[in-house]
């Protein structure tokens, strides 16, 4: 995280920008490798995934973004280029009003990803991150472990990986919580929370959603766990009064 890059000139960076444009988050990236492309600051908004920014790549890699926040907000760092792929080139980060530095490599560009930057929701996202890798990377094994043991009708090793993968999401979802809870007064507090554990049992989103700070529950996500809690409290409430009324 401590790789720092300089660039050349304000004005290299301003002929890179199609479109410059004034704001309280500044992102200076550089993807090593690109010769060609458009790069784009996008956030999602009513559902919609939009464009905040753009930079035209035409030989220099490195580029300047800039964007506007009220609140810590998840936003994300796309990559076209023009392979016909529109999911994954795409970068998720927590953009907080400073100075945000972004590199990465044109051939493996989530995977080199490097975050600088001051806001501590960027700087916990990271951490949460790095743990939810070692899930993903252990649920991969399982998957590949399944496919051999399916081959070869090995049932008492399929009901094995079975139960690793249950304790896997156990211990996935505990984890989730406890950073939840741990990082309360932060955004990442819900963002993940709604991310990553939105189908586990609804007393664990209430004790999340009652721990987080009156000023976490009144941010963008908080506002969001908050309603879609009640949304599915609704919704149980309804099929339970469904599945009584045809009892009787």
């Amino acid at each position: 995280m401590r790789h720092l890059f300089i660039i050349a000139s304000l004005a290299i960076a301003l002929t890179n920008c199609s479109s410059p444009k004034k704001g309280n988050v500044t992102i200076i990236g550089n993807i090593k490798g690109l010769k060609k492309g458009t790069v784009y600051l996008q956030k999602i908004q009513d559902t919609l995934l939009i464009n905040l920014d753009s930079v035209k790549i035409d030989g220099n890699s490195e580029f300047i973004l800039k964007a506007e926040v009220k609140e810590p907000e998840v936003h994300y760092l796309y990559l076209d280029k023009k392979d016909g792929a529109q999911y994954n080139d795409r970068i998720d980060f927590f953009a907080e009003p400073g100075e945000i530095t972004i590199t990465t490599t044109l051939n493996h560009f989530e995977k080199d990803i490097k975050v600088i930057s001051q806001g501590k929701n960027q700087k916990k996202y990271e951490e949460y991150k790095k743990m939810k890798l070692r899930f993903d990377e252990r649920n991969l094994r399982l998957i590949k472990e399944n496919f051999e043991a399916s081959k070869q009708n090995d049932d008492e090793k399929l009901i094995e990986n079975d139960e690793a993968y249950k304790k896997l999401m156990r211990q996935k979802y505990l984890y989730t919580i406890n950073f939840a809870v741990f990082n309360k007064k932060l955004e990442v507090a819900p963002y993940v929370t709604l991310n990553e554990i939105y189908d586990a049992n609804i007393k664990y989103l209430d004790t999340i959603a009652k721990s987080i700070s009156p000023k976490v529950k009144k941010s963008l996500y908080g506002k969001q766990l908050i309603k879609y809690i009640a949304d599915r409290k609704a919704k149980e409430e309804a099929a339970t009064k469904k599945n009584d009324s045809i009892n009787e």
